[in-house]
């Protein structure tokens, strides 16, 4: 059975509209939903507001309730009965969010063992056919096929294949089997 591992934050869970959220509702700002969308925050926010946001990211509940990307829960499950399947979430940055990270895991892709759920820094140690992510660092140092999962912060890149959606994830993965 291959491997196919799946990294959480803009993948699997909609964590950049999180943060848009949080931005417009609690910072003073000029920029607009759509211009957060556009391109990484840190090319959008003052260094001042970019703390501000790794504070609130840091804080415990955070991950608690951020929204499942749309036909994640679906495809992920089927998924699982062609793949092994594993997910690899970077927490080392903000330790506060391991429980948090967990449980949301635990809550939407309860068929996901424990076992096979990795909290680390850096994912060149993790070892798979396959690796989607929304980070090209991630994909560099991955020694299998990488897959990048659209998001504001990767739009220019054009040096690995794409996916934009669970939908497109399900075609890729799944039309073959």
């Amino acid at each position: 059975m291959l491997r196919l591992t799946l990294d959480m934050d803009d993948v699997l869970a909609d964590t950049h509209s999180r943060l848009v959220e949080i931005i417009l509702n609690d910072f003073s700002t000029t920029l607009t939903e759509k211009d957060l969308h556009s391109k990484a925050l840190r090319e959008l926010l003052h260094p001042k507001q970019l703390s501000k946001l790794h504070k609130v990211i840091d804080t415990p509940g955070f991950f608690a309730d951020i929204k499942v990307k749309e036909g994640a829960e679906e495809t992920v499950y089927k998924l699982s009965r062609f793949y092994e399947l594993f997910v690899a979430t970077a927490c080392m940055e903000f330790p506060n969010s391991f429980k948090d990270k967990f449980d949301w895991l635990h809550k939407y892709f309860p068929f996901i063992p424990w076992t096979n759920i990795v909290f680390c820094g850096y994912k060149s140690i993790i070892q798979s056919d396959y690796l989607i992510d929304d980070h090209v660092r991630n994909l560099v140092a991955f020694k299998g096929e990488g897959i990048l999962f659209t998001a504001p912060h990767n739009l220019k890149n054009t040096s690995y294949k794409r996916v934009s959606n669970w939908k497109e994830v399900s075609e890729l993965f799944l039309h073959a089997v």
